[in-house]
């Protein structure tokens, strides 16, 4: 297996989006209405599994060739929500940001330039007839983007160690907050971003991913996964982990005019991530 498919790849945290059965039309939402009723729902590690599966041919699957039909589900105050994996369209989109991560003769090697010109032909295709077409699922490799933080409050953080009997063997950190409060969340960090600087990738961002979330149904549910970043973290520093209060703390302090609170909130955002980063590295 290539040294991709078992490093980087599994190293990844997800911004996933969970929408309530009223927000889909027509048969599709009596197909996932039954589909929520399975009792063999799969995990995020059994479409990572089938993802890495594509890299083992010669010359590997790099976009699969059928949309997945699967989709995490969630409840909500008693409202049945999924979220679909759409892995075709993420692999689409995935794989036209590599040429940022990879030299060229590494991505050559990975990816032979054959596979990913005629890919990117099926994907230009395809949007043609789909052109709304929006992924539910938003992945980061090697870091969680401070700009997502800003969606999620520290009361929301849930964090399991894991290796318990009745819980999971791996650890859990994730956070969930109402669509509601995510929106309203990054309308006050982008008043307060714009307010203490005119401009930078914090709040391109930030700007990003609210416009990313405005296509969604009101009573969604937002979820920041740590997904298999947690591997790539020692566990007493997970388990210490408070991003989303630093990024708090520091929004609030620029709001009343305090640029070194502020920056005390994100040099140790920086030092933490840093720190994540450099096992890339090292690996």
């Amino acid at each position: 297996m290539p040294k991709v498919s078992s490093v980087i790849v599994p190293y990844a945290a997800y911004l996933r989006v969970y929408e309530p059965l009223a927000a889909f039309r027509d048969p599709e939402r009596e197909d996932w209405a039954r589909y929520a009723r399975r009792t063999d729902l799969p995990s995020y590690q059994v479409e990572l599994r089938r993802s890495l599966a594509d890299l083992l041919p010669t010359p590997p699957v790099a976009v699969p060739v059928h949309e997945s039909a699967d989709a995490f589900v969630a409840e909500v105050d008693g409202v049945v929500c999924v979220c679909p994996w759409r892995t075709r369209l993420r692999g689409w989109q995935a794989l036209g940001e590599l040429a940022g991560d990879f030299p060229e003769p590494v991505l050559d090697a990975l990816i032979p330039p054959v596979v990913r010109r005629e890919t990117a032909q099926d994907y230009e295709r395809w949007l043609e007839r789909n052109p709304d077409a929006r992924p539910w699922i938003r992945t980061a490799t090697w870091q969680v983007p401070i700009n997502w933080f800003v969606l999620v409050s520290d009361a929301e953080r849930e964090y399991d160690k894991g290796g318990g009997d009745e819980g999971p063997a791996a650890p859990v950190l994730r956070y969930r907050t109402p669509m509601v409060q995510a929106r309203r969340r990054v309308a006050r960090g982008l008043r307060a971003l714009k307010e203490a600087v005119d401009e930078g990738p914090l709040i391109d961002g930030l700007m990003d991913v609210g416009r990313w979330l405005e296509e969604f149904h009101p009573r969604s549910l937002v979820e920041l996964d740590y997904g298999g970043l947690v591997h790539a973290v020692p566990a007493g520093e997970l388990e210490d982990d408070h991003s989303a209060a630093d990024v708090a703390e520091g929004i609030e302090a620029l709001r009343h005019g305090d640029p070194a609170t502020a920056g005390e909130a994100y040099g140790r955002l920086v030092e933490r991530w840093r720190a994540v980063r450099d096992r890339r590295s090292a690996n």
